[in-house]
């Protein structure tokens, strides 16, 4: 379901943006609707208040949890059942966030994820994007939203940016507070400086060598490092928002000297923060995290050059929990 299907059929009812609004902020934010106490049971037109029901059951079947599965202090992965059957993954964060997914699947095949392993599968209506959002608000509070799960936003992009729209109006949750993250779309970069809501930017960038690259994210649009960063860079002076960058850390694949070298040579003096992500092992994959020390000494190298860098807990080690795992885990368990 699209939000904008959803708005056509309130107003072939009788609605106007001010009934519209009610019920996507009373959706969005987990709040009453208060049709049912007088003097608001009489706000929504007659046809659209005999329709609530059915609009209500349409919208809470949207995301279904299928299995909670905790994976450290403040953090829960959580599968999640749509109206059709088919799985994505959602993760609550510390602080009030959450992660979640624009696809069933992913086109891109980086080759150290497991969401992209079987393609893309299809795509998510931005009714489906946002009712993540209210699925996990039901747990508990959420103010930050990354679109970091299974999928690569850009391929599904006017419903991710119709969920942003939402989420960054009626769902009340701060447009910083909101992050777009791809491998990098031309169109990303033409459409998020003319939106309404403009996100914060989250470019997945793994490596800074063209070659290596390519092998890592074997679908990934062919632009030049040195572009992305010049227009990510130039999409943070509009918003006035650090981009974040995102590293997967694998051992002897990425985590040389040379890209210490050439991420301060792209980075620094930049506004950009650069994310190490430590690589959450897949079966099958040979991949390997490397150490501790090791991932500390690149931050400390990379900040005495002036980029800022965190690092960020890959959460769901001890529970297969890298984004697509539980999916797949739940897919093989049924057919057996």
């Amino acid at each position: 379901m699209r939000i904008l299907h959803l708005i056509r059929r309130l107003r072939e009812l009788g609605s106007k943006p001010c009934h519209e609004d009610r019920l996507l902020r009373g959706w969005s934010q987990i709040a009453s609707y208060d049709r049912k106490n007088s003097p608001a049971d009489n706000f929504f037109p007659a046809a659209v208040r005999a329709e609530l029901p059915a609009i209500e059951a349409e919208l809470t079947g949207l995301a279904k949890l299928h299995g909670e599965y905790p994976a450290g202090e403040g953090v829960a992965r959580l599968l999640v059942e749509l109206a059709d059957g088919q799985m994505v993954e959602s993760v609550l964060l510390p602080r009030g966030g959450l992660c979640i997914s624009t696809q069933v699947g992913c086109a891109v095949g980086c080759v150290f994820c497991m969401s992209g392993r079987n393609g893309l599968i299809r795509q998510l209506g931005s009714a489906e994007i946002v009712a993540q959002v209210v699925l996990a608000r039901r747990r508990r509070e959420v103010s930050k939203v990354v679109f970091m799960g299974m999928g690569e936003p850009a391929h599904n992009l006017d419903n991710v940016l119709e969920a942003i729209q939402l989420l960054g109006t009626q769902g009340n949750i701060g447009h910083k507070n909101l992050v777009f993250s791809t491998v990098g779309d031309l169109r990303v970069f033409e459409r998020l400086p003319t939106e309404t809501v403009k996100p914060a930017l989250a470019l997945s960038l793994h490596t800074t060598d063209a070659i290596l690259r390519a092998r890592l994210l074997p679908s990934a649009p062919v632009i030049a490092i040195e572009e992305l960063v010049s227009l990510a860079e130039h999409y943070a002076r509009i918003t006035s928002y650090p981009v974040q960058y995102q590293w997967t850390l694998i051992e002897g694949v990425n985590d040389s000297d040379a890209e210490l070298d050439g991420i301060v040579r792209l980075l620094a003096g930049k506004y950009a923060v650069m994310n190490f992500i430590p690589f959450n092992e897949v079966d099958g994959l040979d991949y390997r995290r490397p150490s501790t020390e090791r991932i500390a000494a690149m931050a400390y190298a990379l900040k005495r050059q002036g980029v800022l860098v965190k690092i960020r807990d890959s959460a769901g080690q001890e529970i297969e929990g890298a984004c697509g795992q539980l999916r797949a885990r739940a897919i093989r368990q049924s057919i057996n």
